[in-house]
């Protein structure tokens, strides 16, 4: 392909029944990606049964893949990208994404210093409100916080909570730990340092085991709240069993780079914090706490 008409960015949408959603997406990618020179879309789908990937193949526009069947996020994103020669950048986005008109642009613009090697836009809900997507590094003294404080008043102290809930961080562009891999820009060298997605994490944590990598390689993560991004998500909140895979993820992801002790006390403070809420009556608790103490309660999408 010659240089002129090289993508400026890959596009890497990940998509499982995801027809009623894709096509929002698809629409605000052309204002979205104004003033950067051509893109290059690819959706990795996950076997959709509700012709997800038959909507995306009508796309002159889109380059379909078939994962095969559903691996969950990081295997379609590793599935898209491995079906193409990247551009110098990679956005990583869920369907149920919408981006502002010039939010590429400017997630490309703050790559450019050097070592930044992953860039997030805010994430904003339906009605234009924020949302909380900016986490810190998980921990055992934050793990326990939110279990005894709840992530709101934990949050508020940057060593007692994970996740960030500041209203004036928001505002702030600027560094942080990682963040929601809702809609992800990375930088071709980061990708090729760091590597393909850690696929062992179907759903949930996979974006903070890549962004602990990518800081791990010398690169930074960037906030930019300059670029916005609707994120109408919200089954986590409502569903049993994606609560479950978040919260068996999250121990899985800690005792990634932790040993036994350590990782013993983290996941003794995600048992309290589950049990704590069960006993309130959530439900989604309720069987999170149970797969915690029998493994025979964990989705077949946990890896042992």
């Amino acid at each position: 392909m010659p240089a002129r008409n090289r993508p400026a960015v890959t596009v890497v949408v990940v998509t499982y029944n995801s027809a009623a959603l894709l096509p929002g997406l698809l629409a605000s990618l052309p204002a979205a990606c104004a003033e950067i020179g051509p893109i290059e879309i690819v959706v990795a789908d996950n076997s959709s049964t509700d012709g997800t990937i038959e909507l995306a193949r009508t796309r002159d526009d889109v380059r379909t893949v078939a994962v095969g069947h559903n691996a969950g996020y990081a295997a379609g994103i590793n599935a898209g990208v491995a079906a193409v020669e990247p551009a110098d950048a990679i956005l990583v986005l869920n369907p149920d994404v919408r981006l502002a008109a010039g939010s590429v642009r400017r997630l490309l613009d703050a790559a450019v210093p050097t070592r930044t090697g992953i860039t997030v836009p805010r994430l904003v809900d339906e009605s234009g409100v924020t949302m909380r997507s900016l986490r810190r590094d998980p921990s055992v003294a934050r793990a326990l916080g939110e279990a005894l404080l709840g992530g709101e008043r934990s949050g508020r102290v940057s060593w007692l909570g994970e996740l960030v809930v500041d209203p004036a961080r928001y505002e702030q562009a600027g560094p942080v730990d990682w963040a929601t891999g809702a809609a992800m820009l990375i930088t071709r060298a980061c990708w090729d340092a760091v590597g393909e997605w850690d696929e062992s994490f179907f759903l949930y944590s996979e974006e903070t085991d890549y962004a602990i990598r990518a800081r791990r390689a010398g690169f930074r993560i960037e906030y930019v709240p300059d670029s916005r991004a609707v994120h109408i998500g919200g089954d986590l909140d409502i569903s049993p069993r994606l609560w479950t895979i978040n919260t068996l993820n999250r121990v899985r992801r800690f005792a990634k780079d932790h040993g036994r002790v350590h990782t013993a006390a983290f996941r003794a403070a995600v048992v309290l914090n589950e049990a704590l809420r069960a006993a309130a009556g959530r439900e989604r608790s309720r069987a999170a706490l149970a797969a915690l103490l029998r493994p025979s309660q964990r989705p077949p999408e946990i890896v042992p």
